[in-house]
């Protein structure tokens, strides 16, 4: 049964681009232990090749809410689906969009099959996203994202009033903290203030080992993994 998630965005980096996203992705299914779902939101163009070479659930990084048709330069998320992709993430601090088009997103999404974690900048927008009942959403302040502070040490509050004030309206909503998640004691902080997980992206995958940024951040889950034996 999972108790906890680990959801690690590849972004657009270099160092998780093309082969170079399976092999982070290979990375990270090693480290896969029972009680942590390790989730790799990848590039779209990435889904198949890196959902053909592991078994973890992937996540593309958006989707529209569009369907069949002439949507040129639109994110179907059929084609998500089809590309091997479990979920996707909506409304990234990069990404961002009006609550209108998440709703319709949302709702596209369910329709294909799609599991759907929402991104949210601050409690009010936790709160209104989660009318739209995602199974996700993640708490990440746009100032903190990318940085060396996370928001379970820059701000707790958040974390905590965000669980709540989210609960009070959707109580399945699963809570994620991201931004600026570094080190064991960022998720154990995290996990701590009532979130089931964390979101992260540059801890690992510009870390300069990143099997060795993947094993610190399992230990916050109380789930060390020994390296010997990674090739």
């Amino acid at each position: 049964m999972v108790s906890s998630y680990l959801f690690v965005n590849f972004k657009t980096y270099s160092e998780a681009t093309g082969k170079k996203a399976v092999r982070l992705a290979k990375i990270l299914a090693f480290f896969s232990r029972k009680g942590v779902e390790i989730i790799p939101v990848v590039q779209a163009v990435d889904l198949a090749s890196v959902s053909s070479a592991v078994s973890l659930k992937i996540f593309g990084q958006h989707a529209d809410p569009v369907s069949f048709g002439s949507n040129t330069g639109a994110v179907l998320p059929e084609a998500l689906k089809s590309a091997g992709a479990y979920g996707t993430i909506l409304n990234h601090a990069e990404n961002k969009r009006p609550n209108e088009f998440i709703e319709k997103a949302v709702r596209r999404c369910r329709d294909a099959g799609l599991k759907v974690m929402l991104c949210a900048e601050s409690i009010q927008r936790a709160k209104e996203l989660a009318r739209f009942a995602p199974d996700f959403i993640a708490v990440e302040p746009p100032e903190l994202i990318g940085g060396d502070i996370s928001v379970s040490t820059a701000r707790p509050e958040l974390i905590s009033d965000s669980v709540e004030a989210i609960h009070s309206v959707d109580k399945k909503t699963i809570v994620i903290t991201g931004a600026g998640i570094k080190n064991s004691g960022d998720v154990r902080k995290a996990l701590e203030l009532g979130t089931k997980g964390v979101f992260v992206a540059s801890g690992i995958v510009k870390a300069e080992s990143q099997k060795n940024a993947v094993n610190e951040l399992m230990k916050g889950f109380h789930q060390p993994n020994p390296l010997r034996g990674f090739r």
